[in-house]
Order: structure tokens, then C-alpha cells, then sequence
């Protein structure tokens, strides 16, 4: 089967590609790198020839508002468009749990409007919903830092390892069409604002964590459950504290 993923060079994607590939399946990584821009529908129809399922776990250079919204947008109406014209019969996508309840940030005003193209384009689909990465704990507390300052709200999540992302996207994609969400999870529950706490204690990063419930995330106030999975969440296997224990 021959599986074209978009964004196929970055942290998923490159995962994704390596393990489909491994599996039998013939994955073929595109991306602006690799020539395939879907932006300016360069390199698509090319691509897409002979391709079974189309993967798109491609993200924005930019999170401003305006330029996130035209990325998913025009990106997603171009790969639509190409795919149906290449034959394409399953279209994947990579979203995030919790995204129709984070509607006041740009970001992921932006990734509900993807889906949303996806779901009325009559394309047999599947949208997967993750969690958070474990890669990603100090990205969340970079962009809530002021100065030393570091406010989270003391929502919680259920962060995953991005392999188990990568192998929860590939059984989706060579799987039929379940023309909805499914959403994966990691198997622990923490509070973001005690996570990153005990993240930067232990990286030796001097900035202080302070639990804010109004403190936003990616523009967005959180309740105490907005970042969860509902109960039917494929939950993977790696644990934190092993993720950790390989970093070290």
C-alpha cells in the first residue's frame, strides 16, 4: 500500500514514514524538503500518484492567528483537492484532543477548521486526536513564561511518547476509513502546572512554576478537564518515567 505523509520529515512524520516502511507498506515522506509544498500545491500531484491513503501531520511555520488559519486552510483544500484527484481513498489527519473546547485560541480555531474540510470534503476520513507530547513539556512552559515567571493553570492531561503517536496514526492509516475522530492518550494523568514544576526542578531551570487557573494555553483559559481524552481513548503503553529514565 502506498501511503503519502505529509509533514512525513518532522518529529511524527519522520517516525511515522519509518515505521510504516518497516511494515511492508511503501511510505513515501512529503514535504517542502522533499518538494512537495501544500501551499502552493507544488509536488502534490506527483506525489499522490498511485498513493492509497494520504497521512497530513504537517503544522504551521507561524502561530499567529491570521497565518495558522490560512496554513490549515489552504494547505488542507489543496492536499483535498489533489488527493480526490489522485484517486486517494483515505485521508488521515493528526489533530489534538480537546480542540473543538480550545476554540479561543487561533491555533486550534485553525486545526477545527481543517477538520472541518476534511469531514465535508466526502473523502472517506480519519481524524486522529492525541494528547500532548512528552517532547513537548518545555515547549508548554516556554510559551507561558514572563520573564522568570512561569503560569499554568492546573488542568490535567495525559501527555504521550511521540513513538506511540507515530504507531497509533500508522494502525490508523492502513486500517478503513472510520469517517470520525479517534482519539489515543498516555496511560498517566498529571497536573500541567506541577509537570512542568517537577520538569524544570529537574533540568535545573530556574524559572518558577505558579499555578494560575486564568493563565491561558495557546490563548485558551482551561477547565480542570478540557485537555483530557473521553472514556473510549486508545491509551498507549509508554509511561513518563520511562520516557525520562531513557533521556538519562
Amino acid at each position: 500500500m502506498k501511503v503519502v505523509v505529509i509533514g512525513g520529515t518532522g518529529l511524527i512524520g519522520s517516525k511515522l514514514v519509518g515505521r510504516l516502511n518497516e511494515q511492508g507498506h511503501e511510505a513515501v515522506a512529503a514535504a517542502p524538503n522533499t518538494g512537495v509544498n501544500t501551499l502552493t500545491g507544488e509536488g502534490l500531484a506527483e506525489v499522490l500518484k498511485d498513493a492509497s491513503v494520504v497521512v497530513d501531520v504537517s503544522n504551521s511555520p507561524s502561530w499567529e492567528d491570521d497565518a495558522v488559519m490560512d496554513f490549515f486552510r489552504t494547505s488542507t483544500a489543496n492536499l483535498l483537492e489533489a488527493a480526490a484527484e489522485a484517486g486517494v481513498t483515505h485521508h488521515v489527519a493528526l489533530s489534538v484532543v480537546g480542540t473543538d473546547r480550545l476554540q479561543e485560541s487561533g491555533y486550534f480555531r485553525a486545526k477545527q477548521a481543517q477538520e472541518d474540510l476534511i469531514k465535508g470534503s466526502g473523502m472517506p476520513y480519519s481524524i486522529v486526536h492525541a494528547t500532548q507530547f512528552f517532547e513537548f513539556v518545555k515547549a508548554i512552559a516556554d510559551i507561558s513564561t514572563d520573564g522568570d515567571t512561569v503560569r499554568l493553570a492546573p488542568a490535567r492531561f495525559q501527555p504521550m511518547y511521540s513513538d506511540d503517536v507515530a504507531a497509533a496514526v500508522g494502525r490508523v492509516a492502513v486500517g478503513a476509513p472510520v469517517n470520525g475522530v479517534v482519539e489515543v492518550a498516555g496511560p498517566d494523568v498529571f497536573q500541567l502546572d506541577e509537570l512542568v514544576r517537577e520538569t524544570l526542578a529537574a533540568q535545573n531551570d530556574p524559572r518558577t512554576v505558579v499555578t494560575d487557573p486564568l493563565a491561558p494555553y495557546s490563548g485558551a483559559v482551561l477547565a480542570e478537564t478540557t485537555l483530557l481524552p473521553g472514556p473510549d481513548a486508545r491509551i498507549a503503553q509508554t509511561k513518563l518515567s520511562d520516557w525520562l529514565a531513557r533521556q538519562r
